[in-house]
């Protein structure tokens, strides 16, 4: 089989190489899937600089999640068969076949095509997580999404709307307000131009936000602090701006907020079961249109490193897709 490789720690467009690899074989309690499309993620851009929480051993396949039809089960495997469609997250799927344990692989949503199934797992599983399990947010109340035009950010505006919250979104610029928007945004705030704790006030009427979804960090996380409500809950996510949360327990004291840590593959290691009651709930939310992930761009699979140094620019809105096979 064909697959692309990680080569050596460094900028995507430099270290990714495709190769050809021996065809895997599943053992007990895993599923062999032929991969039809595969997302893209943050992720995949810091395993190849070597700054992802996982450090693989060199040479390493990268992709962490797709959609694909199954061709195998080992032994014990009986949520899936042979000829469905499925969808899936492991380190290791940028390829054209790809093993992953039964834990890891579920039926795809009938609503989404392959391209929208690839991108499904990791970002609405971590924004269903984060905005209910984690930040227990509540129907009528205000919701600030950083990176709001991004692929994970996408999907908690999304997410957030469906649970009755009032989404209020940043983007990074002008040009990414409409995808926010087209997401469920009631507010868009370009951090660009504007500065995103006075707007959160003044679109609060001064209260702030309930609860704040923050995968970038930095400067994000900063501002956050300052127009997070009474009680309220911040969760950080990631730091795709690059600065890692600071978070200072004296300001948490004083203005009396709290801030959630969220590393979903945790749960899918600790708590397996929490991972497959999502997944049916976010299926429910995808078979009546509340949620669908916004594909921007799907790319061939020999052009799969010219994707991920796209989304490395930080220029992208939506999900950039590899479509991998038929």
């Amino acid at each position: 089989m064909r697959a692309w490789h990680v080569t050596a720690h460094g900028e995507p467009a430099d270290v990714l190489r495709l190769v050809d690899l021996p065809d895997p074989v599943p053992g007990d309690g895993q599923v062999l899937v032929r991969v039809r499309a595969v997302a893209v993620n943050f992720p995949d851009v810091l395993l190849a600089r070597g700054e992802y929480q996982v450090r693989p051993p060199l040479p390493f396949v990268p992709g962490i999640e797709l959609c694909g039809e199954v061709l195998a089960v080992g032994a014990g495997v009986t949520h899936v068969a042979v000829g469905q469609r499925v969808t899936g997250s492991r380190i290791g799927v940028l390829a054209e076949l790809a093993v992953l344990d039964a834990t890891e692989v579920f039926p795809a949503p009938d609503a989404l095509d392959d391209a929208q199934a690839a991108a499904f797992t990791i970002a609405y599983q971590t924004g269903w997580f984060g905005l209910h399990r984690r930040a227990g947010l509540r129907s009528g109340e205000t919701l600030l999404v950083h990176a709001a035009a991004g692929g994970v950010g996408t999907a908690a505006v999304q997410l957030g709307a469906a649970a009755g919250a009032r989404v209020i979104g940043v983007v990074g610029s002008a040009a990414k307000a409409d995808a926010a928007r087209a997401a469920g945004a009631d507010v868009v705030v370009d951090r660009s131009t504007q500065d995103v704790a006075e707007v959160v006030r003044a679109e609060t009427g001064g209260a702030g936000a309930d609860v704040v979804y923050d995968p970038v960090g930095g400067d994000a996380f900063a501002a956050s602090t300052r127009c997070v409500a009474f009680e309220g809950r911040i969760v950080v996510v990631g730091f795709a701006g690059g600065s890692i949360q600071d978070v200072r327990a004296g300001h948490l004291l004083v203005k009396n907020y709290t801030v959630h840590g969220l590393h979903w593959g945790l749960y899918a290691r600790v708590r397996p079961e929490l991972v497959a009651a999502a997944h049916e709930e976010l299926t429910a939310l995808a078979a009546r249109g509340a949620v669908s992930p916004q594909v921007s761009d799907v790319v061939p699979f020999e052009s799969a490193d010219e994707a991920v140094s796209r989304l490395a620019g930080g220029g992208t809105t939506g999900r950039l897709v590899v479509r991998v096979g038929d």
